[in-house]
């Protein structure tokens, strides 16, 4: 008898209910064929229960969240509800009070993707983001003072301690062990790159730098380490992006470079990530947003959300299912859709779901 999961499913805003559904329907179908059970729990979290209610989350919210395995989200945000409001008091304040410290971004070009990159195809763009995901600027450190005057002042400031350092570094070192290149037989070393700004951010980066190298030397002597300035990492990610295995980062750096890799893997309808607790509770969801413009017209792209479940059977220790996955995404990249662009596929949303269910 298999194991049994539960599972939050958080719908969320505008198209997120519809890819989200696709991504259920992969799911339980993957469950069936490998022996495990997933008990699935939806929660109305989002704009149109913020516009009625005024309430962003319940306060039991992080609390309820604690009760599952892990948590499959859909999409966040809402024309009618101002920038910030659900982002920060759904996304960040589930990340935050869960202590979701890893955010996770495979970048992998699948066969038959349309990829803006000149001459690259699969083998060149398949390589991961290590994002840290509880500090940085996102803490809320700063303010304003004297707003709306001439002298107005903004500060926000961009934070970490050495523990968040730390921990954020062994998760990425490990999981280089474990899935670096070497690890997956497509390189000759497994290499974990730091990404950051030590010429210009001194403070901050000599911290991270100073704790990567001491921690590489003294636990993973086996791990090739290497630095890339941010800046220089975006311009690498358009030329040469086979150069890369395992990216580490800050959270604002982070949120930049993951989306710039979106768009070379054929954009957000194909990009999921996971942000993870490793002792705790994670959330996996699609890198793309809401698009209210499309709800209810079945005509947006559900593959990222099915890849956010992918990671989440990964993380829950389902391989074969996951994999099954990845390889159903693959066939339907190849041979059936013709492109990522919501509807611009040659099949509609619940039928792209159904062409992946059917392959797993």
């Amino acid at each position: 008898m298999g194991k049994t999961y539960k599972i939050a499913v958080l719908g969320g805003d505008g198209t997120g209910p519809e890819v989200t559904r696709e991504a259920v329907k992969v799911l339980e179908v993957a469950a069936r064929k490998f022996g495990f059970t997933l008990q699935l729990n939806a929660y109305d979290w989002g704009g149109d229960r913020y516009l009625k209610t005024g309430e962003v989350l319940p306060a039991n919210a992080a609390e309820e969240m604690l009760r599952h395995d892990a948590i499959l989200l859909g999409a966040i945000g809402h024309p009618e509800v101002k920038p910030g409001i659900l982002e920060k008091g759904i996304l960040l304040a589930l990340r935050f009070a869960l202590d979701q410290y890893i955010n996770l971004r495979p970048v992998r070009l699948y066969p038959g993707v349309e990829c803006p990159l000149k001459g690259k195809g699969p083998k060149d763009i398949d390589y991961v983001v290590v994002r840290e995901n509880s500090g940085d600027v996102y803490t809320g450190a700063g303010g304003i003072m004297m707003k709306g005057s001439p002298h107005e002042v903004a500060m926000q400031n961009m934070v970490y301690t050495r523990a968040q350092v730390d921990r954020c570094l062994r998760w990425a070192f490990n999981y280089t062990r474990k899935y670096g290149k070497k690890a997956r037989g497509v390189g000759a070393h497994n290499t974990l790159a730091l990404v950051g700004k030590t010429n210009v951010l001194t403070f901050v980066f000599d911290l991270w730098e100073r704790a990567f190298h001491e921690m590489g030397a003294r636990e993973f002597p086996d791990i090739k380490r290497d630095y890339y300035h941010v800046d220089a990492t975006c311009m690498w990610m358009v030329k040469s992006p086979e150069w890369f295995d395992v990216l580490v980062t800050a959270n604002l750096f982070g949120d930049i470079i993951t989306d710039l890799a979106a768009i070379t893997q054929g954009g957000l309808g194909i990009a999921a990530g996971g942000n993870i607790n490793p002792e705790g509770v994670s959330m996996f969801e699609p890198m793309g947003g809401s698009a209210p413009k499309y709800t209810g017209k079945n005509v947006i792209n559900p593959l990222a959300a099915i890849c956010a479940g992918m990671m989440m059977l990964e993380h829950l220790g389902e391989q074969q299912a996951a994999q099954a996955i990845n390889a159903a995404v693959s066939d339907v990249c190849a041979t059936k859709v013709k492109s990522l662009a919501a509807g611009k596929m040659g099949y509609g949303t619940q039928e792209v779901g159904d062409l992946v269910a059917e392959r797993v």
